[in-house]
């Protein structure tokens, strides 16, 4: 993840690992309190990352408590993201003056293994795009990176608007040079007092990890 967002003004912490010294305030605890360990590993792992990130742009270490839809509330002033997978744990957090709003996703780097399930998150252009993509570029798990893509759109989305955005309200182009563009099919939020229709992402695989990310930083300044 941290390759991905080299170039822009976020703080990126991740872990491979589920670190001993990873604990939860009362509060976080007491979500996961009849999760089964394998939850509660990762809840309480990508919050030992995100207090990592926050204490890096000198944030103090606060609960992060799910939200509406279960969108992590961040401190006052911070936006970020969150994602986790088997082997696989990362936060992203940024100064709100900088960044509007952010999104990453985490997926194993292998090919989904329900074709159900991309008929559901991809409509026919987009699995006529991911068949050619495949052609092209053999060996990248371009269904599991689309299904990556929009979940970053989604958390991307979301603290704009409040709103649910279904998998078939934005169109994902993928392309080889590890870029991506997510064409909302409803009404975008405003930002920055335009409307935003598309969302330009970035994505690698990489350790056995599909990752995708999006991050939309602040251009025009008081």
């Amino acid at each position: 993840m941290a390759s991905l967002l080299a170039a822009v003004p976020v703080t990126v912490e991740e872990t491979h690992d589920d670190p001993a010294d990873a604990v939860l305030f009362a509060e976080e605890a007491a979500v996961v309190a009849n999760a089964v360990a394998k939850r509660r590993n990762e809840f309480t792992t990508v919050r030992h990352c995100a207090r990592a990130a926050l204490s890096r742009i000198g944030v103090a270490p606060a609960p992060i408590l799910p939200g509406q839809r279960g969108a992590p509330r961040w401190p006052a002033g911070v936006v970020g993201s969150m994602t986790h997978c088997a082997g696989y744990r990362a936060a992203v957090v940024a100064r709100a003056d900088e960044v509007i709003s952010l999104g990453i996703d985490a997926e194993p780097a292998e090919p989904l293994r329900d074709q159900g399930v991309l008929e559901l998150v991809a409509d026919a252009t987009e699995r006529a795009a991911l068949a050619d993509l495949a052609a092209r570029q053999p060996g990248t798990p371009w269904d599991r990176l689309l299904f990556s893509a929009k979940e970053s759109v989604y958390k991307t989305w979301f603290p704009l608007t409040g709103r649910w955005l279904g998998f078939e309200e934005a169109r994902l182009d993928l392309a080889t040079d590890g870029t991506f563009t997510a064409r909302l099919l409803v009404e975008g939020p405003v930002v920055e007092g335009a409307e935003l229709k598309v969302f330009s992402g970035q994505w690698v695989v990489r350790d056995g990890i599909a990752a995708t990310a999006i991050v939309l930083p602040v251009t025009r300044r008081p």
